[in-house]
């Protein structure tokens, strides 16, 4: 249980610009009625709540004030208009006087066994997440919607938890990872010197606003304007109860040396087969064994999904700068029947079809955007699938945001727990070279997963 100890408003450092308006490129605009992302952070802490209350907390304000500074679309509101008949799009906005929300909580939960990999109740886990304030319509006939809530959960004499919640609209992972690592070494430094963070974040190094890097000749923002005008911003609410538990499930070096193996013996010419493929392709096969397990009914030739979103900063010419702050992903897809996804070679097939994906479109230039002007009209045909999908990435080790308090001890990304399945992949926080992935499914599913998926590490 979680007791509120101060709900404020911080705010940039005065002196900085008066007004900002961002506009949302296409990248943004595909976002704008998807589900909050909730992210949890949890760090050791075993200092006193007399000095987290009386030094790391008007440490962490003072620090996120000047993290702001770097950051001002964060302090700012999502403006959406409702006019259907007008053509003018949203932005993200600033004013001087706009602020940040943020929540600090101390809890009496058993800390070490929120941070365990053992099935634990998912419902807990949000004591820890801000809420984004509701949808507001103002006299103008727009609507308005902070973008970023932070909340800071103190287990006295345990651990601290850094909690966020944002739109996605605003950026990737890639960009809120950037900010959360800059806040923690500005905390950290006590400084926000610009040479000391570019050098120290390396590409994640100070935000890069300009929309005009993303470069859209076809004029993808305005057909995906159209299809998105018609639905109003709507407030989303924690979706409680769940009804599921979390666990986390690590692959350790070896298991995915082997792994690798594994497919390269049956597709020596295979080409792609890294951590991430061999990983997901693992746990999509567990996860679609376990509905079989459970007693989930699916006819042999039914398609089975699994779909990831791709940084295309990189991908797309020209290249897009690694720290530009926004929305910059394409995605990846595979489907495989049903029955050949269960089969004996469920893991090999579905690794090669993913790192095909990889080579022949996620990394082609010529590709990754191709037929991007349909990606709204193409979610309709995907409506009601059977899928798993990923939230996160390794290549984005939030882990190492270091407020001072060392390397992060768990990650946990409880806005998994939505309607549709999905797994969370990050580094391993306990074991070099390897990899972490989260779930949340029915208990039942759970322990048929976790079977599963140990006993296939056992036989491979």
């Amino acid at each position: 249980m979680a007791t509120l100890l101060e709900t404020c408003r911080i705010p940039p450092p005065s002196g900085g610009a008066a007004e900002l308006s961002v506009p949302l490129t296409f990248f943004d605009i595909r976002w704008l009625h998807f589900q909050p992302i909730y992210r949890l952070i949890f760090y050791d802490y075993h200092r006193s709540k007399e000095y987290f209350i009386e030094t790391i907390v008007p440490k962490l304000k003072e620090s996120l004030s000047l993290t702001l500074k770097h950051y001002l679309p964060l302090a700012g509101n999502l403006v959406y208009p409702l006019n259907i008949n007008d053509d003018e799009k949203p932005v993200f906005r600033y004013v001087a006087g706009d602020s940040i929300s943020l929540t600090i909580a101390e809890s009496s939960n058993d800390f070490d066994g929120l941070v365990g990999n053992h099935a634990r109740d998912a419902d807990q886990f949000y004591d820890f997440v801000p809420e984004l304030p509701p949808v507001k319509l103002d006299e103008s006939n727009y609507q308005t919607v902070p973008v970023i809530a932070l909340r800071i959960t103190l287990f006295p004499g345990r651990g601290i938890c850094i909690g966020y919640a944002y739109h996605h609209s605003i950026g990737d992972a890639s960009s809120i990872v950037g900010f959360i690592r800059a806040w923690a070494l500005i905390t950290k430094s006590g400084g926000d010197d610009d040479l000391i963070l570019t050098k120290q974040l390396g590409d994640s190094s100070l935000p890069i606003l300009d929309r005009s890097v993303i470069k859209d000749p076809l004029g993808i923002d305005t057909i995906f304007w159209k299809v998105m005008k018609q639905i109003p911003l709507k407030s989303w609410s924690f979706p409680l109860p769940t009804n599921r538990v979390r666990a986390t499930f690590n692959l350790h070096q070896a298991d995915i040396k082997k792994l690798k193996d594994l497919v390269l013996d049956k597709k020596p010419g295979l080409v792609q087969v890294s951590s991430f493929v061999v990983t997901v392709s693992y746990v999509w096969t567990c996860f679609v064994k376990s509905g079989d397990a459970v007693g989930d009914k699916v006819d042999d030739d039914v398609l089975e999904f699994f779909g990831f979103q791709v940084d295309a900063r990189s991908r797309i010419d020209p290249p897009v700068p690694a720290n530009y702050f926004g929305n910059c992903l394409s995605y990846g897809m595979a489907k495989i029947e049903h029955q050949r996804l269960v089969g004996d070679e469920g893991f090999v097939i579905a690794a090669e079809a993913i790192a095909e994906d990889i080579k022949n479109r996620v990394n082609n230039k010529d590709r990754v955007l191709k037929g991007a002007e349909n990606w709204m009209s193409d979610i309709m045909k995907y409506v009601g699938i059977r899928a798993l999908g990923v939230a996160g990435s390794p290549k984005f080790d939030l882990a190492s945001a270091d407020f001072g308090w060392g390397r992060a001890k768990k990650l946990e990304v409880v806005s998994i727990d939505g309607e549709k399945y999905a797994m969370s992949l990050c580094k391993s926080t306990d074991s070099e070279g390897g990899l972490e992935v989260g779930l949340s499914l029915p208990k039942e599913r759970m322990e048929a997963f976790a079977a599963i998926f140990a006993e296939g590490l056992r036989f491979y």
